[in-house]
């Protein structure tokens, strides 16, 4: 039964499915072949609870640059519009399949924000 998102432990659900499809996913699991291994996968598990507490809760929880790992990454393994596609349609899928409400609807608007914003810094990266 579908509830409403309302807090950590709500998030730590949602982030470990949403991994398990991101890691099945071969479009884009080739971007999270560091977290395959379980230990690693729990540790970034709890950074991303940390993340999405403190976007949709303003906890505090997360204090880092979010997007500078990416572009990191991103200089290693480019980013397209595919992975962005598949990454938001995990993203709202898995959120869809386990909450609903605000708190639900406005996870899902933070992850195109972020997803938005993100395509935007990597399009700039590759014309540099």
């Amino acid at each position: 039964m579908k509830k409403e998102l309302e807090g950590r432990s709500d998030i730590y659900v949602f982030v470990k499915e949403f991994y398990t499809k991101l890691l099945q996913d071969e479009i884009v699991n080739h971007f999270f072949e560091d977290f395959k291994n379980e230990d690693k996968l729990e540790i970034h598990l709890q950074v991303l609870v940390d993340f999405w507490d403190n976007i949709l809760f303003y906890s505090g929880t997360y204090q880092k640059n979010a997007m500078q790992p990416h572009l990191l990454l991103h200089q290693k393994k480019e980013f397209k519009e595919i992975h962005f596609t598949h990454w938001l349609l995990h993203f709202n899928t898995t959120i869809d399949s386990l909450f609903i409400g605000e708190m639900a609807h406005t996870a899902k608007s933070r992850a195109l924000s972020i997803a938005t914003v993100m395509q935007i810094k990597v399009n700039e990266q590759n014309k540099k």
